[in-house]
C-alpha cells in the first residue's frame, strides 16, 4: 500500500527531517505539537498540524491513543516515529497497525525482541555473536548477582536508547543508587524502569553498523559509523567511515549485522551496535530499532536518503539497493549542538534564542529544529540541530566542520559550539586516538583552550562592535529612539563597558552618520561601519576591517561574535528609565537556587538535617537530564516547601542552609 498522508509522532529536528524526504514523494504531512509549541519550525512545514495539549510527555509525545486518533481523523494512513519518544515503543507499533495505519519501522515483535536491550543480548548470544558479560533481573536479584562482576560495571535501561538511561558505577557501594535513579530516569522517557547490569569495557570505541531490511527478506548494511565521541555516554560527534577499523573487520561487522538482523526477519532502517576493544575486538552491544540521530553522516558518504528508504519499505517496496552496488565515498562528519553551558559544568541553557545564522556551502548539511529566533524549551531535549560535513578525507572533514562551526551563530542562550570546535581541535582527535573515554580525558584540557582562545581577540574589537551596533543611526529601533534624537550619546562624557569580566572606560570623541571617534582606555579608535543587516556588522577600526554578529539581550547588554567567539558587552550604568537589570547571581550564602528550569524529581534532605558542602540536595531534571544540586557550605536545612513533581524557575530560592549551631 502507498502512503499517500503520513502523521509525524515527534518534533524537532527529526520531524522536520521526515517532512523533507517525504515531499519528494509527494506525501502530504501531518505534524503533532504540545501547546507550547505551535509555532514550531515542524509545526510551520507540515501540511497540516494537530495540537496534543499539555501537560507532562506521558500526556502529549507519548500518549499512544492521541496521536492514533488524531491520525485516523485527519485521514492519513501511515505514521513514522522519527527517534526517541514512541520509536521503539510495541505498543504504539501494534496500536497503529490495529488502526489500519502503516508503522514506518519494523514490527512490533521485532522491537519487543530486539528494541529490549535485555531481549537483543539473549537473541545475539544465540545467533554466535560476541557480547560482554552482563546481569539481569530485579533491583535485588542484581545487586546479589553484582557480586561476580568485576567493577566497573554499567547500569543501563532495558529499553533505552541516545545516551539515556545509563550510569556506570565504579565501585559496589554505588550500585543501589545507580539502580535507582537509573530505572526513574528510564521510567520517565522510555515508561519502562527495567535495568540490568553490563561488563563496562575500558577505553572501547563505540561504533555501530546501518541496516536495511524489506518485507521481502532481503538485509543490507550500509557500512559503520564511528561513534565514540561521547559525554555523559551521549554521542556528540559522529564520523563515517570509521578510520578505525580495517577492510577485515568492517566486513565481519557488516556481516554479524545482517545475520542477527536476519535471525527476527527485520524490516526497515535500523542500527546494530558494538564496542570494539584496542585489539579490534567487537561485542554486541544493542541494536536500535528506528532511525538514528546520526542517519546523516552515512548518507552523505552512501548518496542513500535512510528515511526516503523507510516510506519506500513501508509501502512494500522491495529494497532498491544492493550490497554490491554500496560504496563509502569521502568522509563525514556530524556535529550535534546543544543548549548546554561547557564552562558551566555543560549545564542545560534553555531559553530565547536572539540572533540565529546558519553555516552554509557546498558539502555542508544543517537539519535543524529551528529556522531562525525561536525559544528552547527545557521540557525537551538540549540538542538544537545537526551540522554535517563531507570531504574527500578525514583530515579535509575536519578542516569543513570547523569553518562551519564558525559560521554558525547563536545568541541568547549557551551551546556547546566552543567545545565541539575544541574536540576537533585535540592533536588526538586528528590522530584518531580516541575512545568512549575521550571527553572524560580531554575536556578539562579543551575548556582551558576555549578561554585561552578568546585571548587572541583584541578586546576593544568586540567592545567596539556592540558600541556601533547599539549606535547605528540606521539600524531600526536605534537612531529613532528617544536618546539619539536628543543627541544622548554625546551628552555622556564617559561610557563604562563591561567586556565579559573586564571593564573598559570609553569616550565618544565625536560622531558623524555612521563614522564614529571613541577613546578606548587612551588609546583613539577611528571606526567607519560599512554594513549592518540582520545583525551582521562590517566595520573598520583605525584601517583594518572587521566581520561581528551582534545582538541585543536587553537594553545595555549585547552578545558579540568575532571569528566563531562569542563575547558579552555590557553598558554599565543604563539610566532609571530603562529596563530594570537583576544581576545573575547564584543566591546568598544561606540560599541553594536553581541554575535552570526544571522539575524537582528528588529531595535527599528534610528540614533540620545537618549537610556538608558537595552533599546532594536534590536531583532537578531540565532538558532529559538529571542535575544534582550540591550543597554550597555546611549547614542545617532550613524550611522545605518544595516536594518531587513541582515545577521550578531558573534562580527561585530552593532551599535555606542555616549556621549550625554553636556548641
Amino acid at each position: 500500500m502507498l502512503i499517500e498522508k503520513l502523521l509525524i509522532a515527534n518534533r524537532g529536528e527529526i520531524a522536520v527531517r521526515i517532512i523533507r524526504s517525504a515531499r519528494k514523494l509527494g506525501i502530504r504531512t501531518v505534524a503533532v505539537y504540545a501547546s507550547n509549541e505551535e509555532n514550531a519550525f515542524h509545526v510551520r512545514m507540515a501540511d497540516e498540524a494537530y495540537g496534543l495539549g499539555e501537560g507532562e510527555l506521558t500526556d502529549t509525545y507519548l500518549n499512544i491513543s492521541r496521536i492514533v486518533h488524531i491520525a485516523r481523523s485527519a485521514q492519513c494512513n501511515a505514521i513514522h516515529p522519527g527517534y526517541g519518544f514512541l520509536s521503539e515503543n510495541a505498543v504504539f507499533a501494534d496500536a497503529c497497525q490495529k488502526a489500519g495505519l502503516i508503522f514506518v519501522g519494523p514490527s512490533p515483535d521485532a522491537i519487543l525482541r530486539m528494541g529490549n536491550k535485555v531481549l537483543s543480548r539473549e537473541l545475539a548470544v544465540k545467533a554466535g555473536l560476541p557480547v560482554t558479560r552482563g546481569v539481569t533481573g530485579d533491583p535485588a536479584a542484581i545487586l546479589e548477582k553484582a557480586r561476580d562482576l568485576p567493577f566497573p560495571v554499567l547500569v543501563k535501561a532495558a529499553s533505552g536508547g541516545g545516551g539515556k538511561g545509563m550510569r556506570i558505577v565504579e565501585e559496589p557501594s554505588q550500585l543501589a543508587e545507580a539502580l535507582e535513579s537509573t530505572a526513574r530516569e528510564a521510567r520517565t522517557y522510555f515508561g519502562d524502569g527495567t535495568v540490568y547490569l553490563e561488563q563496562y569495557i575500558l577505553e572501547p570505541r563505540h561504533i555501530e553498523i546501518q541496516v536495511l531490511g524489506d518485507h521481502h527478506g532481503n538485509l543490507i548494511h550500509l557500512f559503520e559509523r564511528e561513534c565514540s565521541i561521547q559525554r555523559r555516554y551521549q554521542k556528540i560527534v559522529e564520523e563515517s567511515p570509521s578510520a578505525t577499523l580495517t577492510p577485515e573487520v568492517r566486513q565481519r561487522m557488516g556481516e554479524a549485522a545482517v545475520d542477527i538482523a536476519k535471525t527476527i526477519g527485520y524490516s526497515s532502517a535500523g542500527t546494530v551496535e558494538f564496542l570494539v576493544d584496542r585489539n579490534l575486538n567487537f561485542y554486541f552491544l544493542e541494536m536500535n530499532t528506528r532511525i538514528q540521530v546520526e542517519h546523516p553522516v552515512t548518507e552523505m558518504v552512501t548518496g542513500v536518503d535512510l528515511v526516503l528508504e523507510q516510506l519506500h519499505i513501508a509501502s512494500g517496496t522491495p529494497l532498491r539497493i544492493s550490497q554490491e552496488t554500496l560504496t563509502q565515498q569521502g568522509h563525514a562528519i556530524e556535529c550535534r549542538i546543544y543548549a548546554e553551558d561547557p564552562a558551566n559544568n555543560f549545564m542545560p541553557s534553555p531559553g530565547d534564542i536572539t540572533l540565529y545564522r546558519e553555516p552554509a556551502g557546498k558539502d555542508i548539511r544543517l537539519d535543524s529544529s529551528i529556522d531562525g529566533a525561536a525559544s528552547i524549551l527545557s521540557q525537551y531535549d538540549p540538542m538544537i540541530s545537526k551540522l554535517i560535513v563531507w570531504g574527500e578525507n578525514r583530515d579535509l572533514a575536519i578542516l569543513q566542520m570547523l569553518r562551519a562551526l564558525d559560521q554558525y551563530v547563536i545568541h541568547g542562550i549557551h551551546t556547546n559550539i566552543p567545545y565541539l570546535k575544541g574536540i576537533l581541535r585535540e592533536e588526538d582527535f586528528r590522530k584518531n586516538q580516541i575512545s568512549t573515554a575521550f571527553c572524560a580525558t580531554h575536556t578539562d584540557l579543551i575548556l582551558a583552550k576555549m578561554e585561552a582562545d578568546k585571548g587572541h581577540v583584541q578586546p576593544e574589537i568586540p567592545l567596539l562592535a556592540s558600541l556601533l551596533f547599539a549606535m547605528d543611526p540606521l539600524r531600526k529601533g536605534s537612531g529613532g529612539s528617544t536618546w539619539e534624537r536628543t543627541g544622548f550619546w554625546r551628552m555622556i562624557s564617559d561610557l563604562v563597558i563591561r567586556l565579559d569580566q573586564q571593564d573598559f572606560t570609553v569616550e565618544i570623541l565625536r560622531n558623524y552618520g555612521r563614522h564614529f571617534h571613541f577613546l578606548v582606555r587612551d588609546v583613539e579608535y577611528e571606526t567607519s561601519l560599512l554594513q549592518s543587516a540582520s545583525g551582521r556588522l562590517e566595520f573598520t577600526a583605525n584601517g583594518k576591517h572587521h566581520v561581528a554578529d551582534v545582538s541585543m539581550q536587553r537594553n545595555g547588554l549585547y552578545q558579540v561574535s568575532i571569528l566563531g567567539l562569542s563575547f558579552r558587552c555590557e553598558r554599565l550604568g543604563v539610566l532609571s528609565s530603562e529596563d530594570v537589570y537583576i544581576p545573575h547571581t547564584t543566591g546568598l550564602a544561606n540560599q541553594v537556587v536553581s541554575p535552570m528550569p526544571g522539575k524537582v524529581v528528588k529531595v535527599n534532605v528534610t528540614e533540620g538535617q545537618a549537610v556538608t558542602a558537595g552533599e546532594v540536595l536534590l536531583v532537578v531534571e531540565a532538558m532529559k537530564m538529571e542535575n544534582n544540586i550540591l550543597a554550597p557550605r555546611d549547614g542545617v536545612i532550613g524550611p522545605l516547601n518544595l516536594k518531587p513533581g513541582d515545577l521550578i524557575d531558573a534562580q527561585k530560592e530552593l532551599i535555606q542552609i542555616l549556621d549550625l549551631p554553636t556548641s
